[in-house]
């Protein structure tokens, strides 16, 4: 049920020296929608041709995909291809990239840390969806190794972060930038980690946001699954009521669940049902200055962290910046990422799974 008919999330994949390709993946196997559907806007190696058509042309092919894994399955078969004979890729070419600041949690959990004798939330917080532009060229796909970043720690001090993160996040992304909704300009969602150097970061960010700590490297999974698929559940309460342009037409709250697992063990489950900002409000204040979308464009939740201890999103919150090391089965310890260590985060949409995005250390 995870990944059947219900879901049907796209990707890009290759097989053996063939040029990689869009599909779809249904249960075990990819369905391979060049041949399946007899159309080359397939055959390319990104998403971007097939999002550009815009959201009548979405709907009209999921709609005929689900019709022939129904009915047409015996003529279909000929075309799916098991997942453990193909590669997947980066599944679509990221025009540009935006990073938001959307849990309550997460912000309040950071503001106490480093600002304990003041409010843990800026004034803005709950006014407008925070953000900051990242850097679409180091977007990969789940599976890329991530490299320890180098850049100035501290004052006058130069060498490899000590204080390596993960931030598990939900990322959108935007297929036709001229659509009249919400619905008609964003394609689907992509599980997301934005790796994070909290030495580095910390250092830099002052007085203008993130920079070399975050730009390293992201990670985004090999599927992105369709908007329509998703279950859609009320937004969280906001107080104060935004102003006009952030008030939601529609409820956009998502009903999804991840999950972070370190080297093999579950360390949290973050909840994005509690989001205080909803994906319609991050689009609407990224573009309200008059910024234009793209094909392509990526923008992410930021971390997604609930109430509980065991909900938190990045290590600097589950180990209370390193204070309060995670402990492991096998015994040791961790504080920040070791080189050598894989993350892998997870997430389902009520039955439904949006794969993984993981990463090894090195």
């Amino acid at each position: 049920m995870s990944f059947g008919i219900d879901n049907l999330p796209y990707g890009v994949f290759s097989r053996g020296d063939e040029a990689p390709r869009v599909g779809v993946r249904f249960e075990d196997s990819v369905l391979d929608l060049t041949a399946a559907l007899h159309d080359e806007v397939f055959a390319t190696p990104s998403l971007n041709a097939f999002m550009a058509r815009g959201h009548r042309a979405w709907s009209e092919t999921r709609a005929l995909i689900r019709q022939k894994l129904s009915t047409d399955l015996a003529v279909t078969a000929t075309h799916l291809v098991p997942l453990d004979q193909v590669t997947l890729h980066l599944p679509f070419e990221v025009a540009d990239y935006v990073d938001f600041y959307c849990s309550i949690e997460h912000a309040s959990n950071l503001g106490r840390m480093f600002r304990p004798d003041e409010e843990p939330l800026k004034p803005n917080w709950r006014h407008l969806p925070v953000g900051y532009h990242g850097r679409a060229g180091t977007v990969v796909v789940s599976g890329t190794p991530v490299t320890r970043p180098h850049g100035q720690v501290r004052m006058g001090v130069f060498g490899p972060t000590a204080k390596l993160d993960i931030e598990a996040e939900l990322g959108f992304v935007v297929g036709s930038p001229d659509g009249a909704s919400f619905e008609e300009r964003v394609f689907g969602v992509t599980l997301v980690n934005d790796w994070s150097a909290r030495d580095i970061q910390a250092w830099e960010y002052v007085p203008l946001g993130p920079f070399l700590g975050k730009s390293f490297a992201t990670s985004i999974s090999p599927w992105v699954t369709p908007l329509e698929a998703l279950p859609r559940i009320p937004g969280r309460v906001q107080d104060p009521a935004p102003l006009d342009y952030l008030r939601r037409a529609e409820d956009w709250g998502l009903d999804v669940t991840l999950e972070v697992e370190l080297n093999g063990e579950i360390i949290s489950r973050p909840p994005y049902q509690g989001m205080y900002w909803t994906p319609d409000q991050m689009l609407a204040h990224m573009t309200v200055n008059g910024a234009t979308l793209r094909t392509g464009d990526l923008y992410a939740s930021g971390t997604i962290s609930g109430e509980q201890p065991d909900q938190r999103g990045s290590f600097i919150e589950l180990t209370w910046n390193g204070t309060e090391p995670i402990k492991l089965a096998d015994g040791t310890t961790r504080a920040f990422l070791e080189n050598g260590d894989t993350v892998t985060i997870r997430a389902t949409a009520g039955a439904l799974s949006l794969g993984e995005v993981s990463g090894t250390i090195r």
